[in-house]
């Protein structure tokens, strides 16, 4: 019996599947969207969020195991620790989001998605308070010239 086993297997051997969720979250890391099924979406959601959670204590040692979960991809790490987390600093967690797509994949089928970062909610400038409405200037004098 498979339960408590939420492993998806994907169809592939352990270090494949590790290689291609890895390959999956550079993706999203540089391009910040992918379109892929929702199968490959829902497992590479998880990797996702754990990265920017590492990202987002910013130590060397968060780098380094940052680092070996993507297999050295430098450039998507430096995105990650620049970009990405110092956005998602007040989040604290959820930052990712799926969205199914209505078509399938051409060939097999296969349900499609959208795993994408979610927009950080960057703080709206205080809105200053309107002036008050000047009125029409008044009349200088309201006494009548004399001669």
């Amino acid at each position: 019996m498979r339960h408590l086993k939420r492993t998806a297997k994907l169809g592939r051997t352990s270090e494949h599947r590790n290689r291609m969720l890895a390959s999956l979250v550079c993706s999203l890391i540089k391009h910040r969207r992918i379109t892929t099924t929702l199968a490959k979406a829902r497992a590479a959601r998880p990797v996702a969020e754990k990265m920017v959670t590492l990202a987002k204590r910013g130590t060397l040692h968060a780098r380094r195991l940052a680092l070996a979960r993507l297999y050295q991809d430098k450039e998507a790490l430096r995105i990650l620790f620049r970009d990405i987390a110092p956005a998602h600093k007040d989040r604290p967690g959820g930052y990712t989001r799926i969205i199914k797509l209505m078509h399938h994949r051409r060939g097999d089928a296969a349900p499609q998605a959208i795993l994408e970062f979610v927009e950080a909610a960057t703080p709206a400038p205080a809105a200053a308070e309107p002036a008050p409405a000047e009125s029409s200037p008044a009349p200088a004098s309201t006494e009548k010239p004399t001669a």
